[in-house]
């Protein structure tokens, strides 16, 4: 059985550097190339070992045994200042009790009523725009995305200048988390100006959450809402009296980690899924048809969209083609192993969804947009990842999906958008993967 050592070496090593020129250069085209060296890859960033994991099945093993391949890695380590140990970025030993807690936020009774605030939001926005304009969709959506993430955590109780502050903070953080997420952190630490706008939104943002938190323990009732039912959710399994309830902190914790995880990466997909619909002409036809049939028998609620087949196909697909989580860490916590490779605690290990969903002989062209795959009773369900894996798996994806249908139901029921350029779409790299130029120009469906 070989160690570490043993793996086969990626291309591109540079003495000292490794491969962060690769990855800094062209890292989507990096990560894609890797398979071809095998299923286990080793890199090397600056004097560290990464060992790159390029096969569905031992990442699922990764992903299920997150005992013993926690959370960890500098990628993690920078979430934290901002996410505190939410239920994304907490270790194993926090997860299973704040997963359990956490859980009858997303239970299937609170979602018509989700899917109701999503439908008014997503109509506030597609008012507000005009025939011919055209518009930053990414932004357009982030903005819609954010309002939702706070409508369904609070309610209506919030007033809008804490709404338009939080909007802005949420803004000021996503700008400068992935460069402190890139940068070394001895130069992290250094106090240019992006860096103190970005750590003035953490201190902002996460303060705003425990007033928020504050003024609800002295309300005392319930407000139906995303927060209100983490307040009442209780631990049977922990042992009394705190560890049965969240504490402010760790309510600080799932709110923000709520807000900034579930607003950025659904507008990315929206913002993907229209690019994609307008390169396929096809497509976006039998989606108007079944949207426009959808309707016709009422708006869109949250019963109805299981008739959005082809919509829910075309999110599937677009999340295969560009999932927002586009790269992770995780780090051993004792000796284990991988397949035929011996690995010591403390290894670190990285793997991309976006490299599995396009590694060659898994799906069919994996570089082309087709969401009928998905009707495809052999279509390969252990390799698609977005929401990675076992006990793990984003709590939120039930929310994410119900969201992303519904408000590509109420854009394409009204709109068209089309691309300002002819160039092929292009991915930006931010803390999620988005288009490179998101402008799109707006045509009114008559």
């Amino acid at each position: 059985m070989g160690g570490v050592a043993s793996l086969p070496l990626a291309s591109g090593y540079v003495p000292l550097l490794g491969h962060a020129p690769a990855l800094v250069r062209d890292p989507l085209r990096f990560v894609a190339s890797l398979p071809a060296r095998g299923d286990l890859v080793r890199l090397r960033l600056g004097p560290r070992t990464v060992v790159m994991v390029c096969d569905p099945d031992l990442l699922r093993h990764v992903l299920v045994h997150d005992d013993t391949f926690d959370k960890g890695g500098p990628l993690f380590e920078r979430l934290r200042d901002v996410l505190g140990n939410g239920l994304g970025t907490c270790p194993h030993s926090l997860h299973r009790r704040q997963r359990r807690l956490c859980r009858p936020a997303f239970d299937g009774e609170r979602f018509p009523g989700y899917a109701a605030v999503m439908a008014d939001l997503a109509d506030e926005t597609l008012n507000s725009w005009r025939e011919g304009r055209v518009i930053d969709v990414q932004a357009e959506l982030t903005t819609l995305t954010a309002r939702v993430a706070l409508a369904t955590m609070f309610s209506a109780s919030l007033p809008a200048p804490v709404t338009r502050d939080m909007l802005r903070d949420l803004g000021d953080i996503m700008g400068g988390l992935v460069r402190q997420v890139i940068t070394p952190a001895p130069l992290a630490r250094v106090p240019t100006p992006s860096a103190r706008r970005y750590r003035r939104a953490r201190v902002r943002l996460r303060g705003s959450v425990e007033a928020i938190i504050a003024e609800r323990r002295r309300d005392g009732s319930d407000h139906r809402d995303l927060l209100g039912s983490l307040m009442a959710a209780r631990d049977l399994e922990t042992a009394p009296p705190d560890g049965r309830v969240l504490s402010d902190e760790e309510l600080t914790d799932q709110v923000v980690t709520f807000f900034v995880t579930g607003a950025d990466p659904i507008a990315s997909t929206l913002a993907f899924a229209l690019a994609l619909l307008a390169r396929a002409p096809g497509v976006e036809r039998r989606l108007h048809e079944e949207v426009d049939r959808v309707r016709a028998r009422g708006p869109v609620t949250f019963e109805r969209l299981p008739s959005l087949e082809l919509a829910g196909r075309v999110i599937t697909e677009t999340l295969r083609l560009y999932p927002p989580g586009w790269l992770f860490t995780r780090t051993l916590t004792s000796d284990g192993e991988i397949g035929a490779v011996r690995l010591p605690a403390g290894t670190m290990l990285a793997y991309s969804p976006y490299l599995i969903h396009r590694r060659p002989g898994l799906f069919e062209a994996p570089d082309e947009f087709r969401p009928d795959r998905w009707q495809d009773p052999r279509a390969p369900l252990d390799a698609y990842l977005p929401f990675g894996a076992g006990a793990r798996m984003c709590i939120g994806e039930r929310f994410a999906r119900t969201e992303a249908v519904l408000a590509l139901a109420e854009i394409t029921a009204r709109w068209r958008l089309l691309p300002v350029t002819d160039r092929p779409l292009r991915c930006a790299l931010s803390t999620t993967l988005r288009p490179a130029d998101p402008r799109m120009r707006l045509v009114e469906r008559r």
